[in-house]
């Protein structure tokens, strides 16, 4: 099984995608959003250090501009845009600004976000015809159950479409009240054709939604900061040979620009897992683009 030595650095990554004969990489988990908002996430980052244990510098912190050019540079042919409401009321501000983002720059998924709230089955709707692309909910920052009442005519709206919806449920890097897989299985069995995509292969209950992606056809995971140095204490191999057996349905995602080491070192963690140049193709590129229609 051929395994061609992940990248490094930044600088590595076009020449490394340029081995496997891929046509640049697919980051279903980047970030851009409103600058007031992300200013104050880069803030709760800034202090997340007592709360993990270690501190968790931005490496990219940057302005929109310089960090198109970056991921351009680096050979991201595509990427989301994600924001998350985090309370009501904020939902459709930030999506308003992210229809501004994804018009003025074409490689990016139109994105989108949702909140539990009265009227965030008409703004969805709204958001599907306008042609949003992927959605993004975090439980976790967000403080709500995926199986809240108020999210059925979303789900049942984003289930219809076939839109994704990248989905932050795993209980990392903090637990929340409602984090986990339970609630998100409960969700699934009202709307079984959902097409999720489980951010950071729900770390740390990994071994939980694999298990619900493999029960569900239309259920995917991102590699989003697993496997990376970064959590030396919290890597999940245990369900390594199980994202092989799922490898059509594994995309690859960053966090960028949040993260707290250099781009290229998740795909280099990626590699190092000695999955194959065939694995990695799927992950870094295939997946992505079969799953958004975009060569």
């Amino acid at each position: 099984m051929a395994q061609t030595p992940g990248p490094t650095t930044d600088a590595e990554l076009p020449g490394y995608l340029e081995a496997l004969g891929l046509p640049g990489l697919f980051d279903v988990h980047v970030h851009f959003m409103h600058p007031n908002v992300l200013a104050k996430v880069w803030a709760y980052f800034d202090s997340a250090g007592p709360l993990l244990g270690r501190p968790w510098p931005v490496t990219y912190r940057t302005s929109d501009a310089e960090r198109v050019a970056t991921l351009r540079a680096m050979g991201v042919r595509h990427y989301s845009a994600l924001s998350y409401a985090h309370k009501p009321g904020v939902a459709t501000f930030m999506n308003a600004w992210n229809d501004e983002f994804a018009a003025q720059h074409p490689e990016s998924l139109h994105s989108a976000t949702f909140y539990p709230e009265p009227d965030a089955g008409e703004y969805v709707a709204a958001a599907l015809e306008a042609g949003v692309e992927v959605f993004k909910a975090h439980v976790q920052v967000g403080e709500f159950a995926p199986d809240d009442p108020l999210l059925d005519p979303v789900w049942a709206a984003l289930e219809a479409s076939g839109t994704p919806i990248v989905l932050h449920a795993g209980s990392g890097p903090a637990p929340g009240t409602h984090t986990g897989s339970a609630p998100v299985r409960r969700v699934l069995e009202r709307f079984g054709d959902l097409r999720l995509v489980i951010a950071h292969l729900g770390m740390p209950e990994c071994g939980e939604f694999v298990q619900l992606a493999s029960e569900h056809p239309h259920v995917r995971l991102d590699t989003t900061m697993a496997f990376v140095d970064f959590w030396d204490d919290r890597q999940p191999f245990e369900v390594v040979d199980r994202l092989v057996e799922l490898q059509d349905r594994v995309l690859f995602g960053s966090d960028f620009p949040n993260i707290p080491y250099v781009y290229a070192h998740q795909v280099e963690a990626l590699a190092r897992l000695g999955l194959g140049d065939d694995w990695m193709r799927d992950v870094l590129w295939h997946n992505g683009s079969t799953l958004f229609g975009r060569a």
